[in-house]
């Protein structure tokens, strides 16, 4: 608008003082003038280089701490991005992931590591296209499957707070998940062995992960794990195209409903 840099730093300086901003120094705003050309973000995915996973655990183990399993899942995978690549990452707020915390806002619905493991491999992967986003929700829903049929937590942290048992969720809700847990363990809910426990879920999927970003980055990323039996046989008559078609679905069916066997359902099995 024909203002001169002195012009935009005076200005920038009048208003931090305007609002009572202290914050926003005037070398601040020479930072965000001095960006220039790097103020517009580009559209996903964004690039990518190979994490440490064992490094990427021990941070979401940290992060779980700072702003729960969301945030620390997402943040111990974009961080390191941010270091190494620069722009566009420096523009990612990660605290923005802190709302996913305990299944979003603490409602126990999807798991919160789950939450931060999608958004991170969306944004390094995915996009508008459809190519991109299939390939995106292929390892997404990988990783949930892994999560639902694996003895979890698989990652001890370096410096644990008590030493955490494992337990095989069936499903990808914080809900049951920590249910199943619980059970197993006999802890509280609310206890701080749960909440340890949590901390080694969210370094367990941000190393898990981490590597299925480092298989697709070096285009070796298979899908390896399949839907169960048992859900794939629920699919066959509720999911898309079925005699029923009533609900849709990726998820084991088990960690929510009561599954019969077949041959209950269907006695000439």
């Amino acid at each position: 608008m024909g203002l001169s840099r002195r012009d935009l730093m005076k200005k920038a300086g009048m208003a931090a003082m305007g609002t009572g901003f202290a914050g926003l120094t005037l070398s601040m705003a020479n930072s965000a003038i001095g960006a220039g050309e790097q103020t517009k973000i580009p559209d996903l995915p964004w690039p990518y280089k190979k994490l440490d996973p064992a490094a990427v655990a021990e941070a979401a183990y940290a992060g779980f701490y700072k702003g729960a399993c969301s945030y620390g899942v997402f943040e111990s995978i974009v961080a390191p991005l941010r270091k190494e690549i620069g722009f566009p990452y420096t523009m990612m707020p990660s605290t923005l992931l802190v709302v996913g915390q305990g299944g979003v806002a603490d409602v126990a619905s999807l798991c919160g590591s789950l939450n931060g493991a999608a958004s991170a491999i969306f944004l390094v992967t995915g996009g508008m296209d459809k190519k991109p986003r299939e390939a995106a929700y292929a390892i997404i829903q990988d990783v949930f499957l892994w999560y639902e049929q694996t003895a979890l937590p698989d990652y001890r942290p370096k410096n644990p707070k008590y030493e955490i048992i494992k337990s095989v969720s069936g499903s990808n809700l914080c809900h049951v998940s920590v249910s199943k847990w619980c059970k197993a363990s006999k802890f509280k809910s609310f206890s701080k062995e749960r909440s340890e426990r949590c901390g080694w879920l969210t370094a367990s999927v941000a190393k898990h992960t981490a590597e299925a970003l480092n298989k697709y980055a070096d285009g070796a990323f298979k899908m390896a794990y399949p839907l169960s039996a048992a859900a794939q046989a629920c699919r066959s008559c509720h999911d898309k195209g079925s005699t029923l078609e009533n609900t849709r679905g990726m998820s084991d069916c088990g960690g929510c409903h009561f599954t019969p066997s077949m041959k209950q359902v269907h006695p000439k099995m």
